[in-house]
């Protein structure tokens, strides 16, 4: 069980339906927000926060880092995205 403020690891569920949703989510919300056009790709990298993998709509080589912070209350069905940051474009999975 994570403690209440920690970040807590959880691996394996980086391709669990409910994590690829969140980060799906994530991309959407961002892309609202600031007029973007990021694809969400696959998760990398599962803690406190989701950490995604996206590449830009017009450059489909080019793929880029990001972490997401997301506030989520099942029980209210409410998801709000807190925090998106571009970590840059060849960031290593080990160093997330």
């Amino acid at each position: 069980m994570a403690m209440v403020g920690g970040v807590s690891e959880n691996k394996g569920s980086e391709n669990s339906l409910e994590i690829n949703e969140l980060a799906k989510f994530v991309v959407d919300e961002h892309n609202k927000k600031q007029n973007s056009m990021l694809e969400f790709q696959k998760v990398v990298n599962v803690k406190e926060q989701v950490v995604a993998e996206a590449n830009d709509a017009g450059n489909n080589n080019d793929i880029q880092y990001y972490e997401a912070k997301i506030w989520v209350k099942p029980w209210l069905n409410f998801k709000e995205l807190q925090d998106f940051k571009f970590l840059g474009g060849t960031l290593p999975i080990d160093g997330c």
